[in-house]
């Protein structure tokens, strides 16, 4: 049988092809087990990379670009397109014999690769490029990626039809690439017909013209220089992909702090309507691959910023569909006391929760979104526990490295005006409770020196996967009349928000301690806060004030701290920060995210 071969140029292409989608996927597939309902894939935790995997991810999407580029280049400047073309012959082809009709839906299933790489890559530079980064696109891109394993097992079985194990190994065969057909001439074709059918040409009526001497060198046609087909395709990938790489350096998504008198400083009330605030156009970015927020797991964050000087100032606006305050309530039935919630007992409660907002400053030249702040798998920290959801952990690379994060939350610090100042450093040694499992470790997150004015209304249950466990809240209302009043209607459906003026939350003064006989005059069916709320902040932890309102399907936080708190927890706000914003829709973990960050440049 003749070895068959295949020309230099395509071998090349095809397993820099090969080796770039393997590299993208896996590593995507990493990314992806931080998305809502897809911790699945870490069945296959052995089989994808465990660092590195933003940066592997976004390389191995640039080197598939320029392949994508020099691939379409090469099979025009080769005359090789005809491998793939998709004509009318081949489409009778499609229910035509074994052999052509197995050529036929090699090429169909060639073009669909083209199709989903052509979506893939797409989708994947508008998700990067923040441009229209929803939902839909997002979707696109995942089920896009699934179209290569797909594509690869189905290729390799017409390859293997068509010819066998000979077809295979062509791949691996280089030859030279084979000259292109000359054009056609017509009087050189017409020529060829006449000699073979044996007949004289028809005389021309033109005046004959003198028979042309013998010449003792040979004609010789005209000489045209080709170029390698392979070499311009391979100039035209860098430049295209030049163009890409000076594009993503040059559009930085820059936050301008502008500068304002002290006495133009906004009021900390959550309203919109200071009059700073409308004359400054916001900065907009779409964040996606979260949790809720009407099941696409996206919102739009828009941010404006001042500064005085001394005290830096931000309104950040979002959409979010309800308003919720049920941050892991109680609830009395015939047995006793219950925590409600659902996912709790693993560290991603997704149901009974509070709406939530962090902001993350580093001076970190973190231009993807993990791999310096965050590190995805089930086990990141080698001699820590896994993590109890299967997801990753934010921690630092390095000692003293701390990335400043600020989270406001609805029920617990955040309607008494505060922010609870946290950072990511290096991972900590895990508790013997987190080494446990009873409480989740996490990394490097930990709040800055200080205290909170908020707790839990309950100790940590044993076993809160025990649905039927009873627990003993540590207070209870003093007026239960009182408290069902702040509360609001309460209704435990968490797809369902607070009205406006409702709280869930109980202060020391409106509750007491825990007692045996006030608890036998509350009646079953009962819901107490699982928030209480005592004194105030104090420490590193005290740094951020805040004040937010809900309206029309959208939260509005306004937030106020200095310049430079002077801190080593705390990242100084100046020129050359970057910043990154995250919404929880009742969501524990499950937060939205953006893939570039925001340069902050301060006037």
């Amino acid at each position: 049988m003749r070895e068959r071969k295949t020309d230099y140029g395509t071998i090349l292409l095809h397993w820099i092809l090969v080796g770039a989608t393997g590299v993208a996927f896996v590593s995507g597939l990493r990314i992806a087990t931080e998305a809502p309902h897809r911790t699945w894939i870490n069945l296959f935790d052995a089989l994808l990379p465990r660092a590195n995997v933003w940066t592997m991810h976004i390389e191995a999407a640039v080197l598939l670009t320029a392949i994508a580029i020099a691939y379409v280049v090469y099979m025009s400047r080769s005359g090789l397109s005809r491998r793939v073309q998709l004509d009318k012959v081949r489409l009778r082809a499609l229910f035509g014999r074994k052999r052509g009709r197995l050529g036929a839906f090699n090429v169909l299933l060639i073009w669909l690769f083209f199709l989903a790489m052509t979506v893939l890559i797409v989708s994947g530079g508008l998700l990067y490029f923040g441009v229209l980064a929803d939902h839909g696109v997002a979707s696109a891109h995942w089920w896009a990626s699934w179209a290569i394993p797909a594509f690869t097992g189905l290729h390799i079985l017409f390859q293997a039809m068509i010819g066998g194990t000979s077809q295979l190994l062509r791949i691996v065969r280089p030859a030279r690439l084979p000259a292109p057909p000359p054009r056609l001439d017509a009087a050189e074709l017409l020529t060829l017909l006449v000699e073979q059918s044996g007949q004289p040409a028809r005389p021309s009526r033109r005046r004959p013209q003198a028979r042309a001497q013998p010449s003792s060198t040979p004609r010789q046609r005209d000489v045209t220089l080709q170029s390698s087909p392979f070499i311009v395709a391979s100039a035209v990938a860098v430049l295209g992909t030049s163009v890409l790489l000076a594009t993503d350096f040059l559009a930085v998504d820059s936050l301008r702090i502008h500068r304002i008198s002290s006495t133009e400083a906004p009021i900390l009330d959550g309203d919109t309507s200071d009059p700073v605030w409308r004359n400054i156009s916001p900065f907009s970015v779409m964040t996606n691959e979260g949790e809720n927020f009407d099941g696409k797991g996206e919102t739009r964050i828009n941010i404006r910023a001042v500064h005085n000087g001394t005290w830096a100032y931000f309104l950040f606006t979002w959409e979010d569909p309800t308003r919720s305050l049920k941050q892991l309530p109680l609830i009395k039935r015939a047995d006793g006391w219950h925590l409600l919630h659902d996912g709790y007992d693993r560290g991603e409660e997704h149901a009974f929760n509070e709406d939530k907002f962090a902001v993350l400053f580093t001076t970190l030249n973190a231009t993807l979104a993990g791999d310096k702040t965050f590190h995805a798998g089930p086990q990141p920290v080698a001699d820590a526990p896994a993590t109890m959801t299967g997801r990753g952990l934010h921690y630092t690379p390095a000692e003293r490295i701390y990335v400043d994060v600020w989270q406001w939350k609805a029920t617990s610090g955040g309607p008494s005006g505060w922010m609870d100042d946290d950072h990511f450093g290096p991972p900590l040694r895990p508790t013997s409770m987190q080494m446990n499992n009873a409480v989740p470790y996490r990394g490097g997150f930990e709040p800055d020196p200080g205290t909170a004015n908020y707790s839990n209304n309950f100790d940590v249950p044993s076993n809160t996967a025990d649905v039927h466990q009873t627990i003993k809240p540590r207070r209870l209302p003093k007026d239960l009349e009182a408290m069902a009043a702040a509360m609001g209607s309460v209704n435990l459906d968490p797809e369902i928000g607070e009205s406006d003026g409702a709280r869930w939350y109980m202060t020391e003064g409106e509750s007491v301690p825990y007692a045996t006989e006030l608890d036998r005059q509350i009646p079953a069916g009962t819901v107490i806060p699982g928030v209480v709320i005592s004194g105030k902040f104090s420490g590193d932890r005290a740094d951020v004030r805040c004040a937010a309102r809900w309206a029309s399907g959208h939260w509005s936080l306004e937030v106020a701290r200095r310049l430079d708190t002077h801190s080593q927890f705390d990242v100084p706000i100046k020129s050359g920060v970057f910043m990154r914003v995250a919404a929880f829709d009742h969501s524990q973990i499950g937060h939205t995210r953006h893939v570039r960050p925001i340069r902050i440049e301060v006037e």
